[in-house]
């Protein structure tokens, strides 16, 4: 098993600390900064804690200050609303008494209603594609050395990206990129944690897919990237331990910022999640 696996559930284990307030810790993993989809998911679980019987159906959140792993993130809710079908809460999430991270978060009660859904895209399951040992035998050493590092480290969420070859050349390409996302462990039958944990997920690469149609990524050190602002839509129920597809595109990247949104669809091919993405992407002055 993946030697990371297990250091998911722990992200979520929240510390309460009275009047709406928890506390949450990065895992020692070595990184300078802390992954923005972990304080995504701690936020909304959060939230979700001071819920009953409503589920979330969106967030809208902002990043403001990168976070520092060494220090404990506090997580302050607050309830703006409870009504009879919704209720609204906003977080903030602070270290060293400093924003570093804003959300709001809407719930609803469990309700029929019309349904439609896009259909799911058509690219290969993930037991077609190259697993860990795979990737390592067969397609990382064509690969550029940062992207290398990238797909090497361990991590909570596995991992199977369906066009690799976009890393292999830096010609410009279409603005899409597939990717079939999970956790690496079993989880708790609790739909928030589900939910959370999806949240989390949803960071890994969503504003690298702004970058393809200008045959660059993430991953080039010539590139300034950082997530600026982040939303999703929770549309039906999943299970974030078994495969989820992550459909990306990006219609657009001006003025120094990449949009890039996501289709999330269980192996059913029912739309599960919807997300939607704005960072900064600018090439670095010093390193043209």
């Amino acid at each position: 098993m993946n030697p990371a696996a297990n250091t998911l559930l722990p992200i979520f284990d929240l510390e309460p600390l009275g009047h709406n307030r928890f506390q949450g810790r990065s895992p020692d993993n070595g990184w300078t900064r802390v992954f923005g989809g972990q304080v995504i998911g701690q936020a909304l679980y959060a939230a979700c804690k001071t819920v009953e019987e409503r589920q979330p159906h969106s967030l809208h959140a902002y990043f403001m200050l990168p976070g520092d792993p060494a220090i404990p993130i506090v997580y302050e809710v607050e309830r703006l609303r409870d009504g009879g079908s919704f209720s609204t809460r906003r977080v903030l999430a602070l270290q060293k008494d400093a924003a570093i991270f804003a959300m709001s978060a809407s719930f609803q009660i469990a309700e029929p209603g019309y349904e439609h859904e896009m259909p799911m895209p058509v690219v290969p399951a993930p037991e077609e594609l190259p697993d860990r040992d795979g990737m390592e035998r067969d397609v990382l050493p064509h690969m550029p050395e940062a992207v290398r590092a990238y797909y090497r480290r361990e991590r909570p969420i596995d991992i199977r990206p369906v066009e690799l070859s976009r890393y292999a050349a830096d010609a410009p390409r279409e603005p899409k990129f597939n990717v079939w996302v999970k956790a690496a462990q079993t989880l708790p039958d609790e739909p928030a944690l589900h939910q959370s944990v999806l949240a989390y997920a949803s960071d890994l690469m969503l504003l690298d897919s702004s970058l393809i149609a200008h045959g660059t990524s993430v991953f080039d050190r010539r590139i300034q990237s950082a997530s600026l602002d982040h939303a999703m839509w929770f549309h039906r129920p999943f299970r974030a331990d078994d495969w989820l597809l992550y459909a990306q595109d990006s219609p657009s990247a001006s003025g120094a910022r990449g949009f890039s949104r996501g289709l999330i669809f269980d192996r059913q091919g029912h739309l599960v999640a919807s997300v939607a993405q704005e960072g900064l992407i600018r090439p670095r002055p010093d390193r043209a």
